[in-house]
C-alpha cells in the first residue's frame, strides 16, 4: 500500500498517551482501563466518544480509526490492547451518532472478529504534553492519514453509493469476478458494470449505502490487484444507480439473478442510467477459483490465498523437480517442488505469489507435456513441506527459494510484461556475439526439437526467435534449454513468444 493507505497499515505500540477525561494522568493502559470499565454500564447517552469492545489483541490504532473514517472527522484514538477495548473520538456528536446507528444494524468487524460499537460515558479523550499521541507514532500516523483521506474526499465531491474504478498498468487481465471478490470484502456489492473507455479498463460498482462505498474507496484506492501492476484508481461516480439489463461477464446485478445473459456478441448489452455503454471484452484469463483468491489485496485478518499448485498426470519417466521449476518458473518464482513419493505422476509446486498460481493454471492446465496432458489445479496444502533431516526422499523434493534463476524477484520486472501462453515459437535472449544461428539450431535439435525457422532481432543480436514443430516440442525445449550454457560466461534465457516467424 502507498500514501495514506501505507500509514493506515502501520502497526505500532499501544496508544498509551490518551487518558479519559476527567481522569488524571496515568502511567499505563491498565490504569486507563480501570477508568473505562464504567462504559459497559450505561452506554446509551450520545457522546462524540465511541467505545469499541471485543477488539483483537493485535489490532492497530489505524484499524480503529478506519472504522470511523466513513462517518466524519476522527480527532483522537485510544487502544487498550490488554483489555480488548478501544475509544474513538469524532469531531462532533452527529458523526458519532451516525456511526453508532450504522453499526447497530450492521455488525462491525476487525480482523474477522465481531466488535461492539456504542457511545462512551466520556465526552472527550484528553491528552496532555506528557501523555500525548505525539509520543505514539502509530496513533499519530493513523490520525494524520484519516485527515488526509477526509481532505481528499472533500476535493473530489460528495460521497455516492456508486464508485467508478479505473485499472491502471493492467498487465494481467482483470475480470468482473475478480473485482467482485475484492470489493465484496469491504461490504455487500449490489451491481457491477465493466467497460473499456479510452483503451482503459473501468468499472462501476454499486453498494447499498454511502458508508460502505466510502469505506471501499478509502480502503482500496491506490492498491495493486497484482504485484506491481493493475492499480486501482477509485472515485465517486456521478450516477446514483446502475441500471443493469444483463448478467454476463461484463455486467452483473447481484440483487436480480434472473436477468438474461443477453447476446455476448453485442457490446452494447447494458445501459447505465438510460445511456448505452459500449465495452470491449477482456481477452485472456478466465477466472477460476485461483483467480478469486489470487487478488493481492487483503483486508486485515484475512488469510493468505494459497500459493501451492497440484500438478497431475505427469510423465513419471521425464518429470524432475528441476524440470517443473523451469516450466512453472515462466509464470512465477517457484519456491519449492515436491514429486509425490507413492504417486510420481503427481507433484506439488509452491509459487511465491498467489497471482502466479493463477497464471500457471491459466496457461499450463491441460497442456500436453512429455506426451501427456497435464492437469494444474490449486492444492489443498498451504506450503510444500521439506523432508526431515535424515528422511529418505530420493531427490523428489527441492527448495528453490534462493535460486538465481527466478524471473520476477525484482518488483516491476520487465518479465511481467512478457508472459505468454505456451507457443511453438520461443523467445531467446542473452545470446553472446560469438554464437551463430547454426550453433543455436544445433543445440535445440540435440535437445529433441525440430527447428522450423530462426531469426535474430534486427536491432539486437542478443535476442532471437526460434520456431519449433509444435507447442509440445517448445515446452520440452524450454525446459531443457533455459539456462543452457552457450559460452563460458553466457547462459541462454528462454520464454514463450507471442510472435511467429
Amino acid at each position: 500500500m502507498r500514501g495514506s493507505d501505507e500509514l493506515l497499515s502501520q502497526s505500532g505500540a499501544v496508544s498509551n498517551g490518551s487518558v479519559m477525561s476527567p481522569a488524571p494522568n496515568h502511567a499505563d493502559n491498565n490504569n486507563d482501563a480501570k477508568k473505562v470499565k464504567l462504559d459497559t454500564k450505561n452506554p446509551g447517552a450520545p457522546s462524540r466518544v465511541i467505545h469499541i469492545r471485543n477488539i483483537p489483541n493485535e489490532v492497530t490504532e489505524a484499524e480503529i480509526v478506519h472504522l470511523g473514517i466513513p462517518f466524519g472527522k476522527v480527532t483522537n484514538v485510544l487502544v487498550l490492547k490488554g483489555k480488548n477495548q478501544a475509544f474513538l473520538e469524532m469531531s462532533d456528536e452527529v458523526c458519532a451518532t451516525t456511526m453508532v446507528n450504522y453499526f447497530t444494524n450492521c455488525t462491525a468487524q476487525l480482523r474477522g472478529r465481531a466488535v461492539y460499537v456504542q457511545f462512551s460515558n466520556h465526552k472527550e479523550l484528553k491528552t496532555d504534553q506528557t501523555h500525548s499521541n505525539a509520543q505514539n507514532p502509530s496513533a499519530q500516523a493513523a490520525l494524520q492519514a484519516a485527515q488526509a483521506l477526509v481532505n481528499q474526499t472533500d476535493t473530489q465531491g460528495g460521497p455516492n453509493t456508486v464508485l467508478r474504478v479505473i485499472v491502471e498498468h493492467m498487465i494481467y487481465p482483470v475480470t468482473l469476478d475478480v473485482l467482485y471478490q475484492i470489493f465484496s470484502r469491504v461490504g455487500k456489492v449490489l451491481k457491477i458494470v465493466t467497460f473499456t473507455k479510452n483503451n482503459t479498463f473501468q468499472a462501476l460498482i454499486q453498494y447499498p449505502d454511502v458508508v460502505t462505498a466510502q469505506a471501499a474507496k478509502m480502503t482500496l484506492d491506490g492498491q495493486n490487484i497484482y504485484n506491481a501492476c493493475c492499480t486501482l484508481r477509485i472515485e465517486y461516480s456521478k450516477l446514483s444507480n446502475l441500471n443493469v439489463k444483463y448478467n454476463n461477464d461484463k455486467s452483473r446485478d447481484y440483487t436480480n439473478p434472473n436477468l438474461p445473459t443477453g447476446d455476448p456478441a453485442l457490446d452494447s448489452a447494458l445501459a447505465i442510467g438510460g445511456m448505452p455503454f459500449t465495452g470491449m471484452p477482456l481477452a485472456g484469463v478466465t477466472p477460476t477459483a485461483a483467480a478469486l483468491g489470487a487478488a493481492g489485496i487483503r483486508l486485515p485478518g484475512q488469510a493468505s490465498p494459497n500459493c501451492v499448485l497440484l500438478v497431475s498426470n505427469l510423465n513419471e519417466e521425464m518429470v524432475t523437480p528441476d524440470a517443473l521449476f523451469t516450466l512453472f518458473g515462466v509464470y512465477g518464482d517457484v519456491q519449492r517442488v515436491k514429486i509425490l513419493f507413492n504417486k510420481k505422476d503427481n507433484a506439488l509446486v509452491q509459487m511465491s505469489e498467489p497471482h502466479q498460481t493463477q497464471l500457471a493454471i491459466s496457461h499450463l492446465d491441460k497442456m500436453k507435456t512429455w506426451g501427456k496432458q497435464i492437469r494444474v489445479t490449486l492444492s489443498k496444502h498451504q506450503t510444500v513441506q521439506l523432508p526431515k533431516e535424515g528422511q529418505p526422499d530420493a531427490g523428489l523434493t527441492k527448495d528453490y527459494c534462493n535460486s538465481p534463476l527466478h524471473r520476477f524477484k525484482k518488483p516491476g520486472s520487465k518479465n511481467y510484461q512478457n508472459i505468454y501462453p505456451p507457443s511453438a515459437t520461443l523467445h531467446l535472449s542473452n545470446i553472446p556475439p560469438t554464437v551463430d544461428e547454426e550453433q543455436i539450431k544445433e543445440a535445440f535439435t540435440h535437445a529433441g526439437a525440430s527447428v522450423k525457422a530462426f531469426k535474430f532481432f534486427p536491432k539486437d543480436r542478443k535476442m532471437a526467435l526460434i520456431q519449433l514443430g509444435s507447442v509440445e516440442e517448445a515446452i520440452g525445449a524450454l525446459i531443457k534449454m533455459h539456462n543452457f550454457q552457450l559460452s563460458d560466461s553466457s547462459h541462454l534465457r528462454v520464454s514463450f513468444s507471442k510472435s511467429t516467424i
